[in-house]
């Protein structure tokens, strides 16, 4: 077993992904951590595995950097995925960093995102009604999709009629972060960057001319600036609007369609909450740790640095594996255990240091609310076929889950 263990992490080449790697990545990310913790690729960056390491990369940024210019250019060239993906909070650093996020955390306010609750309570029991009426549903399509994209579309005060494309520009802007892309998924991102951008530049035309409460339309925030009047530059509020839309809708899918597979995976874990409904908001840490929903970051060394008695010279890119640094035995006792009271639990779906997802605080309220309703409503559900994997590694999810209810 040891052996086989090393050869697995001896292989391992995250350009060069099996089928199996993509159904159940964790076997593999235990074979790294075990072995080769700081694992050099073939093609010069290193994949980190280890709980302290990501911690580590992720509190210093200073010698790990989130800028992705240099890193992106060859990747996408001189494209609209380029311009995108560089311009978003996520991928750069203090101090532009810093001015975007504080803007939009000032609309994600713990008082904005309670006030959100009865509106979403609402949209839940409606989904819930929904698919009560036919009883053979899609998990994901009928439910987990159908939250966020209305959550992220009322924060933005996008018209109801006019978000039925979101779901779709995000998968394929997303989708482009992946490791190696195709021609055709490279096209398919910038074609979305492109229409989004292009109806982006319409609704913020109608947002200046009609301003919403910028208390809680983050739209008319960003386009407000702060009273000291900083604001963002036109190509800023765009792009960060993307990624606004893409970041609070593609996790929080797989938040709420992993949590309730993996709770119908697990009956003993699934009854127990049902049993102690009061358990849901250690039960959402829990799944967010369990099946992460972005399982992978990345970053740039700026410096001469040392992890784990490896060293890794200025201007290497590193990958950061959340998904392994959340199943670390150093960290979480008994890891590969679904523990849905599990305390603490100080994982990382959520990244950590400066770059803490600053959406954090609704992505639990939206999974807590539509696991713990779901649960209550539909106790005996059921999956009712074999659950499609969405294919990707950075973005652990389903593509479709069916599902029965009684």
């Amino acid at each position: 077993m040891d052996m086989d263990q090393r050869a697995l992490a001896a292989g391992f080449d995250i350009e060069k992904l099996m089928g199996e790697f993509y159904a159940d990545p964790y076997p593999t990310y235990r074979a790294l951590r075990e072995n080769e913790p700081v694992k050099r690729m073939p093609n010069g960056s290193y994949f980190l595995t280890r709980y302290d390491d990501l911690v580590t990369a992720y509190k210093n940024t200073k010698a790990f950097s989130s800028d992705k210019r240099r890193e992106f250019a060859p990747k996408y060239g001189n494209s609209l995925l380029y311009d995108h993906h560089t311009t978003s909070l996520v991928f750069n650093d203090p101090p532009a960093h810093t001015r975007v996020r504080r803007l939009i955390m000032g609309a994600l306010s713990p008082r904005a995102i309670a006030g959100m609750e009865p509106d979403l309570v609402a949209l839940v029991d409606g989904l819930l009604d929904a698919i009560a009426a036919k009883q053979n549903f899609e998990l994901i399509g009928d439910f987990a999709s159908a939250i966020p994209v209305e959550v992220i579309g009322n924060l933005l005060d996008v018209p109801h009629e006019e978000r039925g494309p979101l779901r779709d520009w995000s998968l394929a802007i997303l989708g482009a972060l992946e490791p190696v892309i195709s021609d055709e998924i490279f096209a398919r991102g910038n074609k979305a960057v492109k229409d989004f951008l292009q109806y982006l530049e319409t609704l913020v035309e109608r947002r200046r001319a009609n301003p919403g409460n910028p208390e809680r339309d983050v739209l008319t925030r960003l386009i407000q600036g702060e009273d000291n009047g900083e604001r963002l530059s036109e190509k800023e509020l765009l792009h960060n609007c993307i990624f606004l839309l893409n970041a609070g809708h593609e996790t929080t899918t797989n938040l709420i369609g992993n949590g309730l597979v993996a709770l119908s995976q697990h009956p003993s874990e699934k009854s127990r909450l049902i049993e102690h409904p009061d358990l849901i908001k250690t039960a959402v840490e829990e799944i967010l740790r369990f099946e992460s929903s972005n399982q992978l970051g990345n970053r740039m060394t700026t410096e001469r640095v040392e992890l784990g008695g490896v060293t890794l010279q200025a201007g290497t890119p590193v990958t950061l594996c959340i998904g392994a640094a959340n199943r670390d035995p150093a960290q979480f006792s008994d890891p590969e255990r679904l523990d849905i009271g599990r305390n603490p639990n100080r994982h990382l779906a959520f990244a950590t240091g400066a770059h803490q997802c600053a959406g954090m605080a609704l992505a639990r309220l939206e999974g807590a609310i539509a696991i713990s309703r779901f649960l209550a409503r539909f106790p005996d559900y059921a999956l009712n076929g074999e659950p499609v994997r969405g294919g990707r590694v950075r973005f652990r999810g389903f593509m479709s889950v069916p599902c029965v209810v009684g």
